[in-house]
């Protein structure tokens, strides 16, 4: 919640001393919950917010640009990051001593308000988390359901036993989890942030040279750079893709936990800004090369599309083919703990509010993630299907965190230091976050009601 002694009050609050006033410490020495302090380093911050952003989201994207076209969809994608930006500017500046983004929410909305962006998180994070566990389970094992789809790599190496099974590869996946969940800073996960990043810009490059080995060989689809509308039931459809993008940019729970451990609080901008520029240009990379190499057939998880049946071209090495899944799928492993690590944050805030921090009491801190892991992966094993899980998600959840709750703390403006300007931009994006998902949700209603899966799915992730 928010201090009583960390601010100027409402009254003289206008000016730009009064709103610097408001922004945390450079340093705050021997605070682990405030605003600096911490010995983290730019770099390390930039690793950490950007596997906070580059997720699964990122199988998603070449459909994007299936149903969008290329022009349209590397626009949308600069449109959300910088919306993403202004967002963050908007939670750094309105951010006192002790932050949290529940802190937030609470100054201005009181404890319900607070209580409410703890549960969307916590949503939000179980579907992403599950989503990984599905993932890596598809990518190592095959899906769930047994029908139609990719074959996992370890049968496809090894032939089908008990250990290539879908039970026993999150069994493992989860052994493989337990350290790093574990951790109680998230500083200390910025060597597998790095490898994650690594991981990702791999799975570009490995679909980059896929792309160019079947342009080579004659096989590339050329990708379309505007809307097919004969392709649409209704033009609405194209609305289903805001979503998408906007769940791919959401990290802002992971901003003040990283801001915390920064030597310097003022660094965090910086941090954020180079992140966004660079997951920008994963996502277009991926999105564009993906569409390229599969044209209309790129199915909403381009991963499916990397295996044996349905594979990237003719003549193209299987090998090239595992590459791409395993790059990702450890991508997602070395990503789970920093969302992992908000899950807990937030449902232990939702379950513990005023309790002494998590980071101190060793006995809740591990009950609370063998909780939590137990949990996801029952979820992990009960749910056969990502789209299954992630039907809505993006236009309700993800929406809010990234863009509407951050909106609506400018327009409440409990410190009387909002510009007119910044709540023009406010209102706008609350405006373009409602509209745009109340259509997204009509047309995948519609489009489920008339049976139509595929345009439905566009929207998931």
């Amino acid at each position: 919640m928010v201090s009583k002694n960390s601010g100027a009050p409402a009254s003289t609050a206008a000016g730009e001393a009064s709103e610097e006033a408001l922004l945390l410490p450079e340093r705050v020495a021997g605070d682990p919950g405030g605003g600096g302090g911490g010995g983290a380093s730019v770099l390390g911050a930039v690793f950490n917010v950007s596997t906070s952003v580059v997720g699964a989201g990122i199988m998603s994207l070449p459909a994007t640009m299936r149903v969008l076209g290329v022009a349209p969809a590397v626009a949308l994608i600069a449109a959300v990051a910088l919306l993403s930006d202004v967002a963050v500017d908007f939670m750094l500046r309105y951010t006192r001593s002790r932050p949290s983004y529940a802190a937030l929410m609470g100054g201005s909305f009181g404890r319900a308000g607070a209580a409410l962006l703890n549960v969307f998180v916590a949503f939000n994070c179980v579907g992403t988390l599950t989503v990984y566990l599905i993932i890596i389970g598809d990518v190592m094992s095959g899906p769930a359901s047994g029908g139609k789809g990719h074959a996992g790599v370890l049968p496809e190496w090894f032939g089908p036993h008990w250990w290539t099974g879908r039970e026993a590869v999150l069994v493992a996946a989860a052994v493989i989890l337990l350290p790093l969940v574990l951790q109680k800073r998230v500083d200390s996960l910025r060597y597998t942030s790095a490898v994650s990043i690594l991981l990702a810009a791999l799975f570009m490059l490995i679909t980059m040279g896929i792309t160019v080995y079947t342009i080579f060989s004659g096989t590339a689809k050329m990708p379309r750079m505007l809307p097919d509308f004969s392709r649409l039931s209704s033009p609405f459809e194209l609305f289903t893709a805001v979503p998408v993008i906007v769940l791919a940019f959401t990290f802002h729970f992971n901003v003040h936990p990283i801001r915390a451990e920064l030597s310097k609080a003022s660094d965090m901008k910086s941090a954020v800004r180079i992140s966004l520029v660079l997951c920008s240009a994963i996502y277009a990379a991926v999105g564009f090369f993906g569409f390229l190499l599969f044209g209309d057939d790129t199915m909403p998880d381009v991963l499916a599309n990397f295996d044996r049946s349905s594979g990237s071209g003719s003549g193209v090495p299987q090998a090239l083919n595992d590459a791409a899944r395993l790059s990702y799928a450890l991508h997602l492993v070395l990503v789970f703990p920093l969302l992992h690590y908000s899950l807990r944050v937030n449902v232990d805030e939702l379950l513990f509010p005023g309790g002494r921090p998590l980071a101190t009491d060793t006995r809740r801190f591990v009950a609370l993630t063998a909780a939590l892991m137990a949990g996801l992966y029952a979820l992990a094993i009960a749910i056969p299907s990502i789209w299954t899980l992630f039907q809505y998600t993006g236009s309700t959840f993800a929406v809010c965190i990234s863009l509407i709750f951050p909106g609506a703390i400018v327009l409440r403006d409990v410190h009387g230091i909002a510009k007119r300007k910044d709540k023009a931009m406010a209102a706008t994006m609350i405006i373009l976050a409602v509209i745009t998902s109340s259509i997204a949700i009509a047309s995948n209603i519609m489009s489920s009601i008339g049976g139509d899966a595929k345009v439905a799915s566009y929207h998931v992730l």
